[in-house]
């Protein structure tokens, strides 16, 4: 077991039809150039990636991964997290919430710029939770894309509920805040800095700026998250854009319906323009 006594998550249903997505004020935040400077020792865990598959980047951090990369540390071995991440997919964030808690080790998570929405969870796994302090912690309740009718929507907002509930249960026994000033919180989506974090009891501790550093080489992957934060402002579901992003990728001469033409809006560029728009980020403004 972790060395502070943390809660359990319930096991929740999955329902057709209906997944987690980014927010994207969450998106269009995230720096994901930022990683530690140290060199990596065998006992440090990167979540710096969406959670879950990123249909983006072919990446994502999954349970699995951080399952196989806690057997290869060792169970009884202490552990250092490090987070930047705008979130992801809510059952992978509590497995690896779960994985953690269960760890034997001390578990020690680092915010390095940001845990959105589902990587939150994650860090409350830490025995002990440093932030830097312009880092954030965002939390929110939980976010998806889905299509349907109004009983179909009733049935999702029914669903996500006990989602929230949990959440909610977690982060007021983690800071030993009230719960129905967390679900208030939730509501109203609520961004808290890392000064704040540490006076509030998210953090303990603020993490010191020389063990954050940029890397290299994300050009490119910046330049499709802005394409993936304009297509989600215009209400563009995930399904569709990890679709259109296929299409793409494979050269498909139809890549952009008039559906999507018509979702992207007056005002933004070209949907038949994305291939180019990839090439030449500085192209691209976002407000």
């Amino acid at each position: 077991m972790s060395l502070r006594k943390l809660p359990e998550l319930p096991k929740l249903a999955h329902q057709d039809g209906i997944e987690f997505d980014l927010s994207p004020r969450a998106l269009a935040k995230w720096n994901p150039s930022l990683s530690a400077t140290e060199d990596e020792p065998d006992n440090i865990i990167n979540v710096l990636d969406v959670i879950g598959y990123d249909y983006w980047t072919g990446e994502g951090t999954t349970a699995k991964r951080i399952d196989a990369a806690l057997r290869s540390i060792g169970r009884d071995r202490d552990v250092v997290v490090n987070i930047n991440s705008p979130g992801g997919s809510m059952f992978e964030g509590d497995a690896i919430y779960s994985l953690l808690r269960l760890h034997k080790g001390k578990v020690t998570v680092r915010i390095l710029g940001m845990a959105a929405s589902a990587a939150s969870i994650i860090a409350m796994a830490g025995d002990e939770i440093q932030i830097s302090r312009a880092g954030w912690l965002m939390i929110h309740n939980a976010w998806i894309g889905m299509y349907g009718n109004r009983n179909d929507l009733r049935e999702a907002a029914d669903w996500l509920e006990p989602f929230d509930a949990a959440a909610a249960d977690l982060y007021a026994d983690r800071t030993g805040i009230d719960k129905g000033e967390i679900l208030a919180m939730l509501d109203k989506e609520t961004w808290i800095g890392g000064g704040a974090a540490v006076e509030t009891g998210w953090a303990d501790a603020i993490l010191s700026t020389d063990k954050i550093a940029e890397r290299d080489g994300h050009g490119a992957q910046n330049a499709v998250r802005q394409i993936d934060i304009l297509l989600a402002k215009q209400g563009l579901p995930r399904s569709q854009r990890r679709s259109l992003l296929q299409q793409i990728k494979t050269g498909t001469q139809d890549a952009v319906g008039a559906d999507t033409q018509d979702a992207i809006g007056k005002g933004t560029p070209n949907a038949a323009q994305l291939p180019v728009m990839v090439a030449k980020p500085a192209l691209l403004s976002f407000n």
